[in-house]
C-alpha cells in the first residue's frame, strides 16, 4: 500500500538537540511493542506517544503516533494529526483501505488537500491491531519525499504490531507447476481483470526453466472479441531497460566497454549537470538509479513532439544531480536512455543513434533470443495482433485510448520503448534463469555479465535493491529478479526465481491493470509453497481503492470548466526548458495540448483559493495546471510531483 502524495511545502521546527541519527536503518519498538525501523541518516525525535524520523534536509518528517483505541480509521488519523499540529488540519479529501495484513488487523490511507503554492505532501496511514490504532503521519516538502521514496518505504514496511513475524518461504522446498496449480494462477488472472476491468492479460509460466503455460485472458480491446493469446503486441515500457543493459552486458562480452570504464571514455560527448558527477560516472552508473540525478519525465512528456534521440544527452547535460553519487535510490528514465544509446553507438559508431540501438537490439538481443515479435517500431506495434491501451475517463469508466500518448517515449526508448508479446517475454526470462543461454542451449552472454547486472545498489525498500536496470529483492524470503513496465494504459511486470527456476510474465492493457502485479507475485508465492491466502483480498481492496480515487478526482475539479476561468486563458504558452501549451476550443469545448498530453479542460479552486486547469482526457497521465501571472503576462505553471517545475508564459 503506497503514501498518497500531494504537492506543497511546510517548514519543520524542530528541537535539535532532541535528535538521534543513525548510520544504517535500525530496527526498534515503540513503548507499545510497534516495530519500526529509522532509516539510515535519518533523525529520531521521541515526545510521549509519537516518535518522528525527520529528513536530513529538515523539511520532512515522518511520525509515528500512538494513537490506542478510537472510532474508526480516521477519528485515529484525526488524533494522530493534532499530536503533529496541534491546531489539526482539514478533513481528509480521499479515504481508501487496504486489505487487512503484515499483521495489522486494518489498514486504512488518508490523503488530505494542499495548495500548489505550498509544494508539500501530507497524508495518513491508519493501523490497527485489536483496539489500538497506530497510526504514520507524512507531512513536508513533495521534493523531499519523491528524493528520499526508498526511505519512505523502509518506514512504511518496518511498521508490524507487537509480536508480528512475516511470513517466510525460506528453506521451504518449492512445488512444481502442475496443471491445478497453472490453472490456480490462471483462475487468479482471469478474476483480478474482472474485477479491476482490465480487458486483457497476457501471461507466461515458466518451470524448471521451461515454459509450462503462455496465453491471454479476456479481448485485445473493449468491444473487440478478437482474444489475447501468446503473440499478441503490448508495450512493455520499463521492462525494456534491463533488455538494454543485456546489450551491454553483450558488449562487454566483446570486449567494447567495461564495466567500471568511465563513460565519457566510450562517449565523449556524454555530459551531466555537474561535472563532478560526470567525471565520476561510469558504464554501469548510467543504469544505476544512484547518481543523484532526480526523474524528469515531464521533460520528454511535456516536449514538443519530433525530437532526435540525441535529446536524451542534450537535456542530462542540464540535470543537476540532487543527491550525492551513490547516496539515494533515485530513478531517471533519461540516463536509461543514455544506457542503450551508448550501446549502439559502440555496436554500429557513425550510425544515427535511434538507428544504431534498434540495429544492435535485434542483432544481439532479440533475433538470438527468438523474440520476433519485439521491436520499437510503432507502425509494426500497432498493427495487427496488439492489445490498445485502456485506462478511466472523467466518470470512471473503462474506455479505450489512442496510444498517442506513448509515442513521447520514442526518442528515449531504451528506457522504456519496445512492444513485445508473452512468448517473448517468456524467451528473455528463460534467459535470466539460465544465465546466459538461449532455447537451444546456445549461450548468448556470459553467466559473468548477465549476473553483473544484477549486483546489488542502492536500497528501494525493506527488501529490494536496483541493480542495473534490474530489481533484486526478498519477497517472503524467496530471491526474486523483477522489473516492471508502466506507460498511459499498460502496465507489466517479470519476475525469475533463480532457487526454483520459475518464472513468470503478466503483460495488461489498462491502468488498473497495475494493480494485479504485486499480488500476482504473492499469489505465485501462495501456489508454489502453500502460503497464507493473501493475494486476493489485495485485489478486491485495490478494486474499490480505485473506483473511490475515480470519484474523489471527479469530485475535485469542474467540468466542463468554469466558463470565467477558461474565458481567461490565453491561446498559447510557452516554457523554454520543454515547449508550448495550446487551448483551443473543440466540439464546443476548451481543448488543451501540452506536448504528448492532449484532453478537454476541467477547472478546480484550491486551497488557497488560486486556480487551476487540469485536463481530464482517459488515463492517469494528465496536465495540472495553476493559473497565474507574471510581470503583466498570463502562466500556466505545472509541477511534477518530484523535484522540477514548469512556469509557461503566454505567447502574444
Amino acid at each position: 500500500m503506497k503514501f498518497l502524495l500531494a504537492l506543497g511545502l511546510f517548514t519543520l521546527s524542530l528541537p535539535v538537540a532532541a535528535q538521534t541519527a543513525v548510520t544504517a536503518d535500525t530496527q526498534g519498538r515503540t513503548s507499545a511493542g510497534v516495530q519500526y525501523v529509522q532509516p539510515k541518516d535519518w533523525s529520531a525525535v521521541a515526545a510521549g506517544t509519537s516518535l518522528a524520523f525527520v529528513a536530513p534536509e529538515g523539511d520532512l518528517k515522518l511520525t509515528v503516533v500512538e494513537v490506542g483505541a478510537a472510532a474508526d480509521a480516521r477519528a485515529a488519523a484525526e488524533a494522530a494529526w493534532r499530536v503533529v499540529r496541534p491546531a489539526g488540519i482539514a478533513a481528509p479529501r480521499l479515504v481508501t483501505a487496504a486489505a487487512p495484513g503484515e499483521g495489522w488487523d486494518e489498514r486504512v490511507s488518508l490523503a488530505y488537500e494542499t495548495a500548489p503554492s505550498e509544494r508539500a505532501v501530507r497524508s495518513a496511514l491508519a493501523l490497527r491491531k485489536g483496539t489500538a490504532w497506530t497510526v504514520l503521519v507524512m507531512d513536508g516538502a513533495a521534493g523531499t519525499a519523491a528524493k528520499r521514496s526508498a526511505a519512505l518505504s523502509v518506514v512504511q514496511g518496518g511498521l508490524h504490531p507487537a509480536g508480528y513475524a512475516k511470513e517466510s518461504f525460506a528453506g521451504r522446498t518449492a512445488h512444481r507447476l502442475t496443471p491445478d496449480r497453472i490453472q490456480a494462477l490462471r483462475d487468479f488472472v482471469a478474476q483480478s481483470a474482472e474485477q479491476l476491468g482490465v480487458p486483457g492479460v497476457g501471461l507466461a509460466l515458466i518451470d524448471q526453466g521451461k515454459v509450462v503455460w503462455q496465453g491471454g485472458v479476456g479481448v485485445r480491446a473493449l468491444g473487440s472479441p478478437e482474444p489475447v493469446d501468446a503473440d499478441t503486441k503490448f508495450m512493455i515500457a520499463s521492462n525494456t531497460k534491463g533488455m538494454a543493459t543485456l546489450l551491454l552486458s553483450v558488449l562487454a562480452d566483446e570486449g567494447k566497454l567495461r564495466w567500471d570504464q568511465p563513460v565519457v571514455d566510450v562517449y565523449p560527448g556524454f555530459k551531466l549537470g555537474s561535472d563532478a558527477t560526470t567525471r565520476a560516472t561510469q558504464v554501469r552508473h548510467l543504469v544505476c538509479a544512484c547518481t543523484g540525478l532526480p526523474r524528469k519525465d515531464y521533460s520528454f512528456i511535456l516536449a514538443d513532439p519530433g525530437a532526435p534521440a540525441s535529446d536524451t544527452f542534450r537535456q542530462l547535460a542540464v540535470t543537476q544531480p540532487t543527491s550525492a553519487f551513490g547516496e539515494l535510490f533515485q530513478y531517471n528514465n533519461l540516463m536509461a536512455s543514455a544506457a542503450g544509446y551508448l550501446g549502439g553507438s559502440l555496436a554500429y559508431p557513425g550510425m544515427e543513434l535511434g538507428a544504431a540501438f534498434d540495429k544492435a537490439m535485434q542483432d544481439r538481443v532479440f533475433g538470438p533470443l527468438g523474440m520476433t515479435n519485439t521491436g520499437f517500431d510503432f507502425a509494426r506495434g500497432e498493427a495487427g495482433n496488439w492489445a490498445p491501451p485502456h485506462g478511466l475517463d472523467i466518470d470512471g469508466g473503462m474506455v479505450r485510448m489512442t496510444n498517442d500518448f506513448n509515442h513521447t517515449v520514442a526518442p528515449h526508448r531504451p528506457a522504456g520503448g519496445a512492444f513485445s508479446t508473452t512468448a517473448d517475454m517468456a524467451r528473455y526470462v528463460q534467459l535470466e534463469l539460465t544465465k546466459g543461454l538461449n532455447r537451444d542451449g546456445k549461450r548468448i552472454v556470459s553467466a559473468a555479465n548477465l549476473l553483473e547486472r544484477r549486483q546489488r545498489g542502492v536500497q528501494v525498500s525493506e527488501d529490494s535493491w536496483y541493480g542495473m536496470g534490474l530489481f533484486e529483492r526478498s519477497a517472503w524470503g524467496v530471491p526474486v529478479v523483477t522489473h516492471g513496465g508502466t506507460l498511459l494504459g499498460y502496465h507489466s511486470n517479470w519476475y525469475a526465481l533463480p532457487d526454483t527456476g520459475v518464472g513468470a510474465v503478466i503483460l495488461t492493457n489498462a491502468d488498473p491493470g497495475a494493480a494485479m502485479l504485486a499480488p500476482f507475485l504473492r499469489r505465485l508465492l501462495e501456489v508454489m509453497y502453500d502460503g497464507q491466502p493473501e493475494a486476493a483480498a489485495d485485489v478486491a481492496a485495490a478494486a474499490a481503492r480505485i473506483k473511490a480515487q475515480a470519484k474523489a478526482r471527479r469530485d475535485r475539479v469542474t467540468y466542463p470548466g468554469d466558463p470565467a476561468v477558461l474565458a481567461g486563458l490565453a491561446g498559447r504558452y510557452r516554457d523554454p526548458q520543454v515547449g508550448s501549451i495550446t487551448i483551443s476550443d473543440r466540439g464546443g469545448a476548451k481543448w488543451i495540448k501540452a506536448g504528448f498530453v492532449e484532453g478537454p479542460v476541467a477547472t478546480r479552486t484550491n486551497a488557497d483559493g488560486s486556480t487551476s486547469i487540469v485536463s481530464v482526457g482517459p488515463g492517469g497521465i494528465g496536465v495540472d495546471a495553476q493559473v497565474g501571472t507574471a510581470n503583466g503576462a498570463r502562466t500556466l505553471t505545472i509541477s511534477d510531483g518530484q523535484q522540477h517545475q514548469y512556469v509557461y508564459v503566454e505567447q502574444r
